[in-house]
């Protein structure tokens, strides 16, 4: 039997990071992480009662939405780290208090400074298939949802998260569904 070293070496990463999200606020190197307290979350991925304290901090460490211009690029790379033109499972603060949230998918679609900058992807249909929506662009299903149900992205809200909140990747977007966020993107804020 064939092993694709690329694979395992991925599978590893990955499965390192979750036990380093999951630990109790330090580094593989046994540095402290700030605002990290290991919280468990629940099977619908959202944090328990009593973990108001973590979602409290993690508020005021949300850096605000992304206000702005910046590079759209489709740079997906197999190394266990979240890039742009991944689907990625985080905590996305709510708009309009950022020290609660839930743990959503969210399409990376660039960098600016420390933060990857997302979409939040939802599974509730806001725009019909025949339709043109100035706010979502559909992107269909994926393997980000174990339901299978199709996604649509947010285009009018750019999120800022730091790597290590990711909790996992989800999947890889096509190059060509991440060009149809990216040209909605661009329509969205006049970038054209």
């Amino acid at each position: 039997m064939a092993i694709n070293l690329g694979s395992l070496a991925n599978a590893v990463k990955a499965g390192l990071r979750v036990l380093w999200k999951a630990g109790a606020g330090t580094a593989p190197d046994g540095r402290p992480v700030p605002g990290r307290s290991g919280s468990a979350r629940n099977q619908g991925g959202q944090h328990p009662v009593g973990q108001l304290q973590d979602n409290h901090q993690r508020g005021h460490q949300y850096p605000g939405d992304f206000r702005g211009r910046f590079d759209l690029r489709y740079a997906p790379q197999p190394d266990g780290e979240p890039d742009p033109g991944e689907v990625v499972w985080a905590w996305v603060p709510y708009e309009e208090d950022h020290t609660r949230g839930k743990d959503r998918p969210v399409l990376v679609v660039g960098r600016s400074g420390g933060y990857l900058l997302g979409l939040m992807l939802t599974s509730k249909d806001r725009v019909p298939a025949s339709a043109v929506s100035r706010d979502y662009v559909d992107l269909g299903p994926g393997a980000w949802d174990r339901q299978g149900r199709p996604s649509e992205a947010r285009l009018d809200r750019i999120l800022q998260l730091r790597p290590d909140s990711v909790r996992r990747e989800g999947s890889v977007l096509d190059r060509k569904r991440f060009e149809q966020a990216a040209a909605g993107l661009r329509r969205r804020h006049g970038w054209d």
